[in-house]
């Protein structure tokens, strides 16, 4: 007679592949992916190192889903501020202090998605998050160009920029060295003048009118 997997034991497997998913992007909170080692990992689940290879081909397969799933947190938090309520301006400020914010709150793991040396599945997964975030600022691009509100051609070459003036204008202050100035107590970038100049470099690239909030 064949053996038969049974829903209970399928139900523990996801189970457990969940559980370490969840230690797995723990590690990269505290530590980014540096500290995801699989017999790190394998402690933190209570399990044999051997066994993680049950639920995950290599590291890299590991370490790309982790990406994947704390990096489409951040796209979901910005759709969302994106097509909210208020003008495309509006929208645009308030997706790019939103971003901004919760980089900052979470500086180690944020660091990690937009810069950290990583193994090439994650790689791959960085590019394709990239794409997202520029998706997602290209239909916003699109409906204020239509609207009068902003002015530009080649949306899709101006969605892509934005996303990397962002990754470059946050990579600095949330590097390593500048978290050890910032807890030093050496003068460095304050979350509201990182937000604001990025805010401010981001309307004007689209044409949109002068704000004075």
């Amino acid at each position: 007679m064949a053996y038969r997997i049974t829903e209970a034991r399928i139900d523990r497997d996801q189970a457990q592949r969940q559980r370490i998913l969840a230690c797995a992007l723990e590690r990269v909170v505290a530590g980014g992916f540096a500290a995801l080692t699989m017999q790190a990992l394998a402690d933190d689940v209570g399990i044999a190192t051997g066994s993680l290879y049950r639920h995950f081909r290599s590291k890299g397969e590991l370490a790309a889903e982790v990406f994947a799933a704390a990096s489409q947190r951040e796209v979901d938090a910005l759709a969302a501020a994106l097509r909210g309520p208020g003008s495309a301006s509006e929208r645009l400020r308030s997706g790019l202090q939103q971003f901004a914010a919760r980089a900052w709150h979470s500086r180690r793991l944020a660091f990690a998605l937009i810069a950290e040396p990583v193994d090439p599945e994650v790689d791959e997964q960085r590019l394709l998050y990239r794409e997202a975030y520029a998706e997602l600022f290209g239909d916003l691009l699109d409906e204020g160009v239509r609207i009068g509100e902003f002015r530009l051609e080649q949306i899709g070459l101006v969605a892509a920029c934005l996303v990397g003036a962002i990754a470059e204008a946050l990579v600095g202050p949330l590097s390593p060295p500048a978290r050890a100035a910032r807890e030093a107590g050496r003068p460095s970038p304050s979350l509201a003048q990182v937000s604001a100049g990025l805010v401010t470099f981001c309307l004007r690239a689209v044409g949109a009118e002068e704000s004075t909030r």
